[in-house]
């Protein structure tokens, strides 16, 4: 599946392409994604760093306009760098038209060729890459097979549901035996209950594929389930790396916090105290010196209409409630005041408090459901 065969030398009218590619070759034995995207374009610049090792799939996560596209399609090819660096098992790319690339896309939509059979689709980059008619179509059913599609390789694209249409979609980036595999967006056009379905498949066969993987994606549920690594970009610059659980554990920025749901401040520790650059002091359960982010959940929030007498807690800040949404069965209060944060509670306990929008609370967090690191 992912024998290393160069598109530069196999498509047609590529040889120039290739002989320039030659001339950058590194060691054969430096495997993997070792890139440097920089992109300018008007006032935004793109300015990421990416490295990964065959087998490792590598999730960009981040808001709307951070860069993740970007920098997906100045992998592809699709987007020129300005500067910087790509190198894929020690091939320098950068002069490499997409077409002649070894990588595969997976495109938000699809993108799939409405007048032609999921079988031909699949096909079609096979004989892009020389491969006569009888080879391509046998390769595509090979893959229409292992994504358990072969009952519809008759079927085009407009009789396929959405999960069969992203695994078809799948199936035709990989039977170009990509080193590369980028992936954008590709569960965004499913609908919940398929969402959830596809997802596992998807993270069973990109843990069989055996180069590099990139998932673009803005859903961080996807991210944590499919990646082994996520690099998180905003403003077109990374700001944090690592492996998922460690992201959730320690956020860095506000954007981070809000995805994997924690309330995140920064400020200067001492001792156990760590007065925040805008707000009060905290009493956390780590002993650290200098500068820190504190981070705690919204459900180790407790809230009080009246000022609590014989709490255990630490921490007692005065607040407003800003706003009141619904997530899943619980009630997530956005609170102002002394300190910004919220808070999360069941419904009954939210009409016991009568919460509304403007109602005055007290928050308690108990120390030991703090966590405190080193900035």
């Amino acid at each position: 599946m992912t024998e290393p065969r160069y598109a530069a030398s196999e498509a047609a009218g590529a040889s120039d392409t290739a002989a320039a590619a030659s001339d950058v070759r590194a060691d054969p034995s430096d495997e993997g994604l070792d890139a440097h995207l920089v992109v300018e374009r008007g006032t935004f610049r793109l300015d990421v760093a990416l490295r990964a090792a065959p087998g490792e799939v590598v999730a960009l996560l981040g808001p709307n306009g951070a860069g993740k596209t970007t920098a997906l399609r100045a992998l592809a090819g699709l987007t020129p760098l300005t500067g910087g660096r790509l190198r894929l098992d020690g091939t320098a790319l950068e002069r490499t038209p997409p077409e002649s690339r070894p990588v595969g896309v997976v495109f938000q939509d699809y993108l799939l060729f409405p007048h032609l059979t999921a079988l031909d689709n699949v096909a079609f980059g096979p004989r892009c890459q020389g491969a006569s008619k009888a080879e391509a179509r046998a390769r595509a059913a090979e893959w229409l097979g292992r994504l358990g599609l072969a009952e519809h390789a008759g079927a085009k694209p407009r009789r396929l549901s959405g999960g069969q249409a992203q695994r078809v979609a799948l199936a035709r980036a990989l039977a170009t035996r990509p080193r590369l595999l980028l992936l954008d967006e590709p569960l965004a056009a499913l609908d919940a209950r398929t969402r959830l379905e596809v997802r596992a498949q998807l993270r069973r066969h990109l843990a069989e594929f055996e180069a590099v993987a990139v998932l673009v994606t803005h859903d961080p549920l996807d991210a944590m389930v499919l990646a082994d690594r996520l690099v998180v970009v905003e403003d077109g610059r990374v700001v944090q790396e690592g492996a998922p659980a460690d992201i959730a554990r320690r956020p860095r920025t506000d954007y981070i916090a809000q995805l994997v749901g924690l309330n995140l401040y920064r400020g200067e520790a001492d001792g156990h105290a760590v007065r925040l650059d805008a707000g009060p002091a905290i009493t956390t359960t780590e002993a650290l010196r200098g500068p820190v982010f504190v981070a705690f959940p919204p459900s180790s929030v407790t809230l009080y209409r009246d000022r609590p007498t014989g709490v255990s807690a630490r921490n007692l800040w005065a607040c407003e409630v800003a706003g009141l949404e619904t997530h899943g069965d619980q009630i997530r209060a956005d609170l102002a005041g002394e300190l910004p944060l919220a808070a999360d509670l069941t419904t009954a306990a939210a009409a016991e408090l009568d919460l509304h929008p403007g109602a005055a609370v007290w928050a308690a967090v108990k120390a030991t459901q703090t966590h405190a690191y080193p900035v």
